[in-house]
């Protein structure tokens, strides 16, 4: 067994959908325990996101965001929800949510609101905007962030559409900030006895990552433009190149791999052609030397490229999904593993990228809606005529 770093830790999560739960999944495969707040009867929005069901209400979607937690229903807007809530953040280390800017005012979920009851209480807010401004009480997703911040612009073939990522990487992005900023706070509460309130917002996050680009556009006036073939935006070649199935992508990001490159397709020839001499002289004819390249690559299959690329310069073949997850590679490397499902013996899942001492950290399923309501109630007190009349009154 693996000694997990956040373990006797507890964290209550008030949570919905994708970028909140993909935080608090990192903690609780880190050995937090991870109490998932749903409101009763209806749960996280993210049971219902089709197309596969492991039964009505539990989607395979949701086995995304939420393994190793517990489920706890309990209504926030009642009034016995919110006293049930402070007693369980009078025992716990944090509470994260990722609501609409104007609700964790509204339902208790803050450092001023906790912090009576639990002084080294650590409150984490992801919202679309942040909860101080004029837009607090707008609805937001990863998509229209990645359309406000610039992503769309700087994704996709030139003169085409604008285009998103294939994934909602804002809500990835986010939800790990939201980790780091939660656990750097958690780390002071316990050498100061202090908590805290800690933000995150899903427009900021995606301004943030826009790096390098946003510096060369604020000191320099440089807009970064799309460039064919997904290529860097002042590097080359760095970019795709066709083969005689499909594509591979060579990165020739340092001076040396180019000759590397060079040397290893057999054209030394064209490290001395004066288009392609220097970097810059590269960049400038990057059209051309796409041609040339092109017409060496598409001579043979992706798989021969990689395997004589590989290992001496940086190079990948270009997967649809299923060669992605189907790789022996990613496989070996223990990133698929299987839990146990009620309505599924072998459920496939991704295992944490994460690794302690050489050993990725144990995964189980998703909890069902409410498992673990009664227990999680028993421990804070409640008997079960208590809990009888909580769930008769749907508060939990």
């Amino acid at each position: 067994m693996i000694a997990l770093p956040l373990a006797g830790f507890r964290i209550l999560s008030a949570e919905q959908y994708g970028a909140g739960p993909y935080a608090t999944q990192f903690l609780a495969q880190l050995g937090a325990e991870v109490i998932k707040i749903e409101p009763p009867h209806q749960g996280d929005t993210a049971r219902a996101v089709g197309p596969h069901f492991l039964r009505e209400g539990e989607s395979v979607y949701f086995q995304s965001f939420n393994l190793n937690k517990r489920s706890l229903t309990l209504d926030l807007q009642r009034e016995e929800g919110q006293d049930i809530l402070r007693r369980l953040a009078a025992g716990s280390h944090a509470i994260a949510n990722n609501m609409r800017g104007d609700l964790p005012d509204r339902l208790g979920l803050t450092y001023g609101a906790l912090k009576e009851v639990n002084p080294a209480l650590v409150c984490a807010h992801l919202s679309a905007y942040g909860r101080d401004n004029e837009r607090a009480r707008w609805p937001g997703y990863d998509y229209l962030m990645q359309a406000e911040a610039g992503f769309l612009a700087l994704t996709g073939e030139p003169d085409t559409p604008p285009t998103r990522f294939g994934l909602s990487m804002v809500d990835f992005m986010t939800g790990t900030m939201m980790a780091i900023g939660l656990l750097a706070a958690l780390l002071d509460a316990q050498r100061t006895g202090s908590g805290r309130d800690v933000d995150v917002d899903l427009l900021s996050s995606a301004v943030h990552q826009l790096s390098y680009p946003a510096l060369w556009y604020l000191n320099e006036g440089d807009v970064t433009p799309r460039v064919k073939r997904s290529a860097h935006p002042s590097v080359t070649p760095s970019q795709l190149f066709r083969t005689a199935d499909g594509w591979v992508f060579v990165m020739s990001q340092l001076p040396k791999f180019w000759t590397v490159l060079t040397t290893r397709i057999g054209r030394t020839d064209l490290a001395e052609d004066p288009r392609f001499r220097t970097p810059a002289d590269r960049l400038a004819s990057r059209d051309e030397l796409t041609e040339v390249l092109d017409a060496v690559f598409s001579q043979q299959p992706t798989a021969h490229w990689v395997d004589l690329l590989n290992g001496h310069m940086p190079v990948a073949p270009v997967h649809d999904l299923p060669q992605a997850l189907d790789s022996e590679f990613v496989r070996q490397a223990g990133m698929i593993a299987s839990v146990v499902h009620p309505d599924r013996e072998d459920l496939k899942v991704l295992a944490s990228p994460i690794r302690l001492d050489g050993q990725r950290p144990p995964v189980r399923a998703a909890p069902l809606l409410g498992a673990d309501t009664d227990a999680i109630l028993a421990e804070i007190g409640c008997d079960d005529a208590e809990v009888a009349r909580l769930r008769a009154e749907a508060i939990v």
